[in-house]
């Protein structure tokens, strides 16, 4: 298992969609982080929200679908390595650059730009945990259901975007009509989104918020496992 997670992090390092997926969203908190305001409580949340989204949308499944349709799953099973063996490695090293990346944009967005920070970081911790699994699990629909790398390419970048607008990601919630705005909070990134914003504002994290992020986590996840195939 060491052998393999060696060997696959340094693939993922390699790999284009690994570095869009810690610069884009620091690019984002540079750019418009330079009028940033100390007592902000936008801008940090949302960076770390399209960072994690990034990475469960589009990474995760693309790479996982690449590997089933070129046969490594399927010839890892005649291995001593079970197919099981890299998808876990392949959980925990997203996982690791979620964290890396979301590390990276705390730094420079509280030591470089000034913004606030939480005080909360107990529940900062348990959102993050919530709001990617919530992702992940999405993702591994994807890797699920699309039949190539191509195509989880395709259908990560369909679903992202969307869902990027109605979490208020690409737009500030209160320009965009309420009806859209409620869609959003039933939304994994839109409820990571909101929760992280309440965390910021020094306030407790939205339950209604915390739970839709747990019920995508849990439910989402069992059906990519029902659908997902080695080869």
């Amino acid at each position: 298992m060491t052998k393999l997670a060696f060997v696959e992090l340094k693939l993922l390092t390699r790999e284009p969609g690994a570095v869009f997926s810690l610069l884009i969203p620091l690019f984002i908190l540079v750019v418009f982080g330079s009028s940033i305001e100390p007592g902000d409580t936008l801008l940090v949340p949302m960076a770390l929200a399209i960072a994690v989204g990034l990475v469960g949308l589009y990474l995760l499944p693309t790479t996982l679908a690449t590997y089933r349709e070129r046969g490594i799953l399927r010839r890892l099973s005649a291995t001593p390595v079970r197919p099981s063996s890299l998808l876990v490695v392949q959980l925990i090293l997203q996982l690791v650059l979620a964290v890396a990346a979301c590390g990276l944009l705390l730094g420079v967005g509280g030591a470089v730009l000034g913004a606030r920070l939480p005080s909360q970081w107990g529940l900062v911790a348990l959102t993050f945990l919530l709001g990617t699994g919530a992702l992940f699990a999405v993702g591994l629909l994807i890797a699920a259901l699309a039949p190539n790398g191509r195509t989880a390419n395709g259908i990560g970048v369909l679903l992202y975007f969307p869902m990027a607008y109605l979490a208020g990601l690409m737009q500030p919630t209160h320009q965009m009509p309420v009806i859209l705005v409620s869609v959003g909070e039933f939304t994994p990134l839109g409820a990571f989104r909101q929760s992280l914003q309440d965390l910021w504002a020094g306030g407790p994290a939205d339950p209604v918020a915390l739970v839709v992020m747990g019920a995508y986590a849990m439910v989402v996840s069992m059906i990519a496992a029902r659908f997902f195939r080695w080869e």
